[in-house]
């Protein structure tokens, strides 16, 4: 199985003020596709927090990170520039696929400023906050996520 994590980014969910929506319904997609996953972690907003949670889930081993929330203009919406501190190759594609699908719904996805990229064997995939954005992203991400991984292992196209 292909280990998989969640990163819930909220200063509300953190301090245990509002509880954590959107990262369990990326959790239980991911355990649904077969990846092996555990339940989210939360931690505040901002970009020191978001990279320092990224690197330690990259150092443990994981291959396939999504982070919710802090993608939009808040002033504490810092999670693309944590990712873009440890990414080293950015998926612009992913991000504007994301971007793109979510125009259905809400002319608001627009807004999000959500980064996907690789690291090392890693992907990463930034999603906004509701958990509504979490589950109509999350069958983008899936529907990549298995090639990308492969390539970075360094397997031929399937």
């Amino acid at each position: 199985m292909i280990s998989a994590a969640v990163l819930t980014v909220s200063d509300r969910s953190a301090a245990g003020v509002r509880p954590d929506s959107a990262g369990p319904v990326a959790v239980l997609a991911l355990r649904e596709a077969g990846y092996a996953c555990a339940d989210a972690t939360v931690v505040p907003d901002g970009a020191d927090a978001v990279e320092r949670a990224l690197r330690t889930l990259r150092d443990s081993g994981i291959r396939l990170i999504i982070t919710s929330g802090g993608t939009g203009v808040a002033p504490r919406d810092e999670t693309p520039e944590g990712t873009a501190r440890v990414i080293e190759r950015q998926l612009p594609g992913i991000a504007e696929e994301l971007r793109r699908a979510g125009l259905a719904a809400t002319p608001a996805s627009m807004l999000t400023r959500g980064l996907a990229g690789v690291v090392g064997d890693t992907l990463i995939v930034n999603l906004p906050g509701s958990p509504k954005a979490v589950a109509e992203g999350m069958p983008v991400v899936l529907s990549v996520a298995g090639h990308v991984l492969s390539q970075l292992d360094g397997e031929d196209h399937r």
